[in-house]
């Protein structure tokens, strides 16, 4: 049991937040909210007198493998399309060190940002590679105690087909499907409060087939999972799928079944109206990754838009090497200051962006249980101490000081199904300073496999 007494504010994402509130949690779910609560015998008692306290912050999007080929100075002023085939021949010779490690490295660093959730994109199979990939990374996410619903993602169009990867690294067909169906029957629970589940996710229109694309839906549905997939990222992406498919790429997913209300795509920055409108009807979700599309150039995703239409819009951090971190909080900052860049001051508020960061990203997912503070929700909780020389003069309004104010950007205590995973700014599940130095090592011999060093 745990109980956050006196909270200085609980972030709700409608009305006003809560002051001076105790939050108890009891098992993985919250029990009590409300004040004077009594500690019961036993309890962890957490004073959170000087914290904001929030649902967890649920990540979207992401590629955990590029935590190792951050800050290249040979594509750090590059387009996407360019980025990816000088780093398809670094990814290219990943093996299951590389792996654990930059899976153990992004989901640590998510947790110190306050997220308590999170999806990986991985599609890299390099030929010779372990079968269960998926296994390596559910391990460390165990090991972390994270909530973890990865992708098992999939490239079937090499360079000699039009494609953008390496052969090296794309599957047959038959291969993706096979160990696809074998990851959802070891490792998909969708119960309600399930710390492990499987979507199925072929790359992007420019790295698998669209036989492949159909494929992956029709066995994502004869098993209940979700389907993601990069789209709409780039006008390159946009001209690709037009002189490859004859069609713009939103109207390729809905000929491929990959539409609806069980499917996400990350960025979605070249939708036009009448796809917005799309998206909103099919309530298809959006992974919106402000950082990395800045970083790449891409474009600015029409989130108000998308919000006021109802589009389902959550929020990702993207491969932290277009980010070049996994900085969720920060992420959040950067999702509401960059639509005012485009709509004006008023573009995205910080209640708004509060709500994407956390229910909106939970629903995505899978999980309608997570992503609030009430009685009865399951307890994936983020507290951050603005008692700090960042945040003062701002205690007008903790929770959106949190957003406009600040610069370290670390949560004090989070608490994922129940269990304190960051004590103090701590990750309780990992040696920070040892997986420091391994991910410096395992990156630097990538880099000399790959020639690079």
């Amino acid at each position: 049991m745990i109980l956050l007494k006196d909270c200085l504010r609980v972030v709700r994402h409608s009305g006003p937040d809560l002051a001076g509130v105790d939050v108890l949690v009891e098992g993985n779910r919250i029990t009590r909210v409300g004040r004077g609560v009594a500690a019961p015998a036993g309890a962890r008692v957490v004073d959170a007198s000087k914290m904001v306290v929030a649902p967890g912050l649920v990540n979207t999007h992401h590629h955990f493998y590029q935590t190792l080929t951050r800050n290249l100075p040979a594509v750090q002023d590059a387009k996407l399309f360019d980025w990816l085939v000088y780093l398809y021949e670094i990814w290219k010779c990943i093996d299951e060190e590389a792996v654990r490690t930059s899976s153990l490295l992004a989901m640590t660093e998510l947790l110190k940002t306050g997220c308590t959730c999170t999806t990986d994109h991985h599609y890299l199979y390099p030929n010779g590679f372990a079968k269960d990939l998926p296994g390596i990374q559910f391990q460390a996410a165990s090991d972390l105690g994270i909530r973890f619903a990865p992708t098992r993602g999939s490239m079937s169009r090499s360079k000699k087909d039009g494609g953008l990867p390496p052969d090296t690294v794309v599957q047959d067909e038959d291969t993706i499907l096979s160990h696809s169906e074998a990851t959802i029957r070891k490792y998909h629970d969708p119960s309600p409060a399930s710390m492990r589940r499987v979507a199925l996710a072929p790359c992007s229109p420019f790295s698998v087939t669209e036989s492949i694309m159909k494929r992956s839906a029709e066995l994502a549905r004869k098993h209940g999972v979700r389907i993601h997939t990069h789209l709409a990222e780039t006008s390159d992406e946009e001209a690709y799928c037009v002189s490859m498919y004859g069609r713009r790429p939103l109207e390729l997913m809905g000929d491929c079944g990959m539409i609806g209300e069980d499917v996400w795509y990350a960025h979605g920055i070249f939708f036009n109206d009448a796809e917005l409108d799309l998206l909103a009807r099919t309530r298809t979700g959006i992974a919106h990754c402000p950082s990395s599309n800045m970083r790449l150039g891409s474009g600015i995703c029409r989130v108000r838009e998308m919000v006021d239409r109802g589009v389902p819009v959550g929020l990702g951090v993207d491969g932290s090497a277009s980010n070049d971190s996994s900085d969720m909080l920060g992420e959040a900052r950067q999702a509401m200051l960059l639509q005012r860049v485009r709509y004006g001051s008023a573009g995205l508020t910080a209640k708004e962006t509060w709500k994407i960061a956390t229910e909106n990203g939970a629903r995505i997912l899978g999980w309608t249980e997570s992503g609030h503070i009430e009685e009865g929700a399951l307890a994936d909780i983020s507290c951050w101490n603005v008692d700090t020389l960042a945040y003062s003069g701002s205690m007008s309004d903790p929770s959106a000081a949190l957003l406009f104010c600040g610069y370290d950007h670390s949560a004090h205590t989070v608490i994922v199904d129940g269990r304190i995973a960051v004590d103090s700014g701590r990750v309780v599940g990992v040696d920070e300073e040892r997986l420091k130095d391994d991910a410096n090592r395992v990156a630097h011999r990538l880099y000399v496999k790959a020639g690079i060093a």
